[in-house]
Parts: C-alpha cells; structure tokens; sequence
C-alpha cells in the first residue's frame, strides 16, 4: 500500500501546497460511521489519506497491536458520505475513485473550475452538492451516474449541458439556477423520475417541448430568463404541483388543460396583456395566482371558476374595473390591487375583504381617491369642489407652477403626484401646510424625502411607494398626526427608526424592500399600530418579542428568509402568529 499522506500522481497535480491534516480521531470515527464531514476547514486540497480512508492501514494500528473489539480497524465501514463543503478547494482529485461507496458527496461552496471525470465510477452516488463553485462544464462520466437522485450545481458558471444528461433516470431533483445556460438538451425527455426542476435565472428563450415527458414533475423553476412562450406541450404535464415563470418575457399565458393538480402558478414581471377563459377553466387546483407587474387590462368574469384560489396578486397592471365574480371566491385570503388605475372598489369586493379580515384597499392604497388625468392640464372642479390637487400619470419631471398657482386660496386636502418622474418632492408642497392631510407621491424616482415634506404639520397619509428610497429624515418626528406611511417597493435596508417615534402612527406599509430587522421593543411603544406589513424583506429571524405587540391586528410576514414562524403558522392569521412568538420568549 502506498503510505497515507503520500501523494498520488494525480494528487499533486491537484492543488499546490498542502493543506491542513485531518485530525485522526475524526478519521477513526469516520471508519465506523462512514461519514466524514470535513466542511470549514480551510482546506485548499484534499488531504491523500482522506482518498485512501478504506485502503491504507491506520496510523493507530503500527503503535497499537492489542485491538479491543471497539478498535478492528479491518471491520471498517466503508466511507458512504463525504462533505467538503465551504473550503477553498480549486480542483478535485481522480482519486475520488477510491471511494467507491459514497453515497453522498457535498463540495458545496468552493471554487472547483472542473469536475474529474472519475466522478463517473461513484457508481453508488446519490446525491451530488456542487453548487455554488466556479464550474465551466460537467464533464460527461457524470450522465454515468445511473443511482444518482439529487443533483445540486446551482450558482455556477455553466453555458452548457452534456448531451447524455438524459441517462440519468433515477434524478428526482435537478437546480440548475443561476448559471449562463442558453439551452436544455432535447435528452432531458428521459427524466421521467425528476420531481424537482429549476433553471432560474440563465439566459434560457425557449423551453424543448421534450420537457413534457417529464410525467413526475411537480416543481417547475424557470424565473428570471428571456423566455417569450411556453412550448403548448407543457400544458400535459399532468403531475405539475408549481410553476414559475415571474420575470421572463412572456406576452400571453399557455393553457394547461392536462395540469389539474397545479396548485401555483407565478407569473409575475412579464409582459401579458390578456387572460381569458381558456386560461382558468382547468385550473381547479389552483391556490395561488400571482400576476403583479404586467399589463392586464381586465380581469375575466371565470375568475371565479378558481374555487380554491386563497392567493391573488394583480399589483401594478392596468386593471380598471373589477368583475362581480371576484365575491365568490370563498377561500381568498390575499388580494393585492395596489397600483392599478381603479376608479372605485364596489361594495360586494369589498365584502371580500372584511369577510377575510385583510386590510382593506383604502388602507393599503388609494384606489377610491384615484381619477382619472383629466383633460385639462389643471382640474379646477377637483380643487374647489373636492379639495384634490391632481397632477398624475404625466411622466413630469418637475410639477409645473401653474399648478401650484391654481390653488389660490383654496384649501387643499389631497395631493396626488404619483405616476410621474419626479426625482425630488416639489418645494412648494410647503404652501399647503395649513389644509394638507393626504400626499400621494408613489411611482416616481424619489431617493429622498424632503424637509418640505416634514412641515406638513396635518398630514394624516403619506404614500411613497414605488420608489428609491433608502431611509426617512430624522424630521418626519414632527408629523405628529401621521396615521398611515405607504413605503412598499423602495430599497429601505434597515427599518426607518423615526418611524418608532410618531406614536400616531396605525399603518405601517414597508413591503417588498430588503429591511434586516425590526426592533420589538420600539414597536410595543406604538400603541396605535394597527397594521405592519413587512412582507419580501430580508428578515432573517422574527423576534419573539414582537409577540408583546398586542394592538396589532394585520401583521404580514410572507416571503422573508426566516425559518419560524413556518408557513402553516403564518396562515393561520395574525393573532396566531402573535401567540406563538409569546410562547417563544425565554423565561
């Protein structure tokens, strides 16, 4: 045998200098488990007699000749799982070979430009991790893998797939996300165990239709490509559960008369102009329908055909009126409407959202003050008569003064700016101090709030949304009857801490930015705060704490990066969430 620690020939081609040795207490355990985890160990280099674990005879063995029955080396188990995730490995050695058991092998999180091609001996491999890696290509002794079940190479540098990928039948999840992959092999046909798929955020502009004769897919990842249609075969995969599409290209929705179980459908970001029946009447399955930022124009009456729909998101279409069937959807849970030129909101929609508790649309947007840009430059009528000062949907740069000049003497309730390109809130705003109590300035290119803004001693309702903003200025302290701030869709990171000092406030709308966390303890100060909307932040925990916040009545945490409060205990409403954060403060 070649002594341990010696290198082999394709060793030393493999990495420079070596690196650390592996304790030996961890290989004496690893004989008898058959797992070694050697993940965060600065390793640069597999060290040879990890590689030569079930060939060499143990260092303990030349010192020790009376073995207890603990310690027959020559039992060993065979090493089956191997994790050599988060080092710094460059390359992997052919030596891998000698490990013929392995049934699990983590490289997650290292820099390997290239896999060796002896990785198609592991004739027992079924799960492979080497996400997260710099490689190029995977070379094709991996198709060899027929026992393979899990293959993990997302967020790597990969333009293309080998042409055997087909061969591996036994593969039940694939994540191929993150990598520049303009194409999928036609061979991906013969996948027909794959349950898992992602291909999230290449380069892919089509899909093969071959994909179709995946007949146990369920999870279908595609977000965040360049595709502009759906192959009409997708529309058979009668096991399909999820289905991603947000953020591609797609200016119309395929029909899915086979997909009966599809219990998700996202296909938010795109750019579809048109749903209609043939798109809805076989989807009896489906709980969430999420078609924020496109540009819908109407909503089809069969909405209502989707009797188990619980999600619906029509956020940022062109959505003008509402179909009465939208009151008979008995299990919604979730509607978003926001950023839709709506007119008004009937009563029967309405009822919708008092039935299902959420907040209602006067809270989280402005939908029944909206009208339409009048003909005119200036509406007097809304000045005098209604007290509003409209000047949206214009694409301004500036708000001219003839604007402001128009106001005269009036008293001026409502300000709605929105919908433009406005980089700065206008000065003048200022002249409005003594009636204004409601400032719409959403969908414009604001970075900053300015002072102007927090003179505005009456101002009851701030809506900001769509926007750059990064934080609020101390100032906005003296606000002291702002009862509702709408800050969804800006690039707020941390939480606004001014915002924990206006005690008036009731609504606070801070979704779809990236705030890390909250403070739980400011928050109970706010005894007013009725509503707190952090949902798609990046809220890493959920402070237990935040369950002493006793007034709040709408809490929504969907889409953070948190583990608990899982999924199940989000939807079972806020006052639950509130009881089970109580239940996890330490004593």
């Amino acid at each position: 045998y070649q002594q341990a620690g010696a290198p082999s020939g394709a060793g030393a081609r493999c990495g420079s200098a070596p690196g650390p040795t592996v304790p030996p207490g961890l290989l004496r355990a690893a004989r008898k488990s058959g797992l070694l985890n050697l993940s965060g160990r600065d390793l640069s280099e597999v060290p040879q007699h990890v590689w030569r674990i079930n060939l060499d005879t143990p260092e303990e063995a030349h010192q020790n000749l009376s073995f207890t029955a603990a310690d027959r080396w020559w039992e060993q188990t065979d090493l089956t799982k191997l994790i050599l995730a988060s080092n710094k490995l460059q390359c992997l050695s052919e030596d891998v070979r000698l490990l013929p058991a392995l049934t699990v092998l983590d490289i997650h999180d290292n820099q390997l430009t290239a896999l060796p091609s002896a990785i198609g001996i592991l004739e027992n491999l079924q799960k492979l991790d080497v996400s997260h890696n710099k490689l190029k290509n995977i070379p094709e002794e991996l198709t060899q893998l027929r026992h393979l079940k899990s293959l993990l190479v997302q967020h790597n540098e990969l333009s293309h797939l080998p042409d055997g990928f087909g061969q591996l039948a036994s593969l039940e999840e694939l994540n191929l996300s993150n990598n520049q992959l303009a194409t999928i092999p036609t061979s991906f046909a013969s996948l027909t165990n794959l349950i898992r798929l992602s291909v999230a955020q290449n380069q892919l502009r089509s899909l093969p239709a071959e994909i179709s004769s995946m007949k146990s897919l369920k999870q279908l990842d595609c977000t965040k490509n360049f595709l502009e249609t759906i192959p009409p075969e997708l529309a058979s995969m009668a096991s399909l559960e999820q289905l991603y599409l947000r953020k591609n290209k797609l200016h119309f929705l395929p029909e899915f008369p086979s997909c009966r179980l599809l219990k998700e459908l996202h296909v938010g970001e795109n750019q579809i102009e048109v749903l209609n029946t043939e798109h809805l009447k076989h989807l009896n399955s489906l709980c969430v329908l999420e078609l924020r930022d496109n540009k819908l124009k109407s909503l089809p009456d069969e909405i209502s055909l989707l009797q188990k729909l619980e999600r619906l998101d029509l956020a940022n279409n062109d959505i003008s009126r509402l179909p009465y069937a939208l009151g008979n959807l008995p299990h919604l849970k979730f509607l978003a409407l926001e950023g839709n030129p709506l007119r008004a909101i009937r009563r029967d929609i309405l009822q919708i959202y008092y039935k299902h508790d959420l907040p209602t649309p006067s809270e989280e947007s402005p939908v029944t003050a909206m009208t339409l840009p009048s003909e005119s430059r200036i509406n007097m009528h809304a000045i005098t008569a209604l007290k509003l000062l409209e000047y949206s949907e214009k694409q301004a740069i500036l708000i001219p003064d003839e604007v402001f000049n128009a106001v005269g003497s009036n008293p001026v309730t409502t300000v709605n700016f929105s919908k433009n390109q406005l980089s700065e809130i206008p000065a003048r705003i200022v002249e409005l101090k003594e009636s204004v109590c409601d400032v719409s300035l959403g969908f414009n290119k604001l970075s900053s709030i300015s002072l102007e803004l927090c003179l505005l001693h009456r101002l009851m309702h701030v809506d900001v949304r769509n926007n750059f903003l990064t934080s609020l200025p101390e100032e906005m302290e003296a606000l002291t009857k702002l009862q509702i701030i709408n800050l969804a869709f800006n690039r707020f990171k941390i939480f606004p801490t001014v915002l924990y000092r206006i005690p008036t406030l009731e609504t606070i709308l801070l979704s779809n930015n990236q705030v890390g966390s909250i403070d739980p303890v400011q928050l109970k100060k706010m005894d007013k705060l009725g509503t707190l909307d952090l949902q798609n932040n990046d809220l890493l925990q959920v402070p237990p704490e935040l369950g002493n916040c006793e007034t709040l009545r709408t809490l929504l945490l969907e889409g953070n990066p948190f583990r608990t409060p899982r999924a199940a205990i989000l939807a079972k409403g806020t006052a639950a969430v509130l009881e089970y954060l109580r239940s996890r403060i330490p004593t």
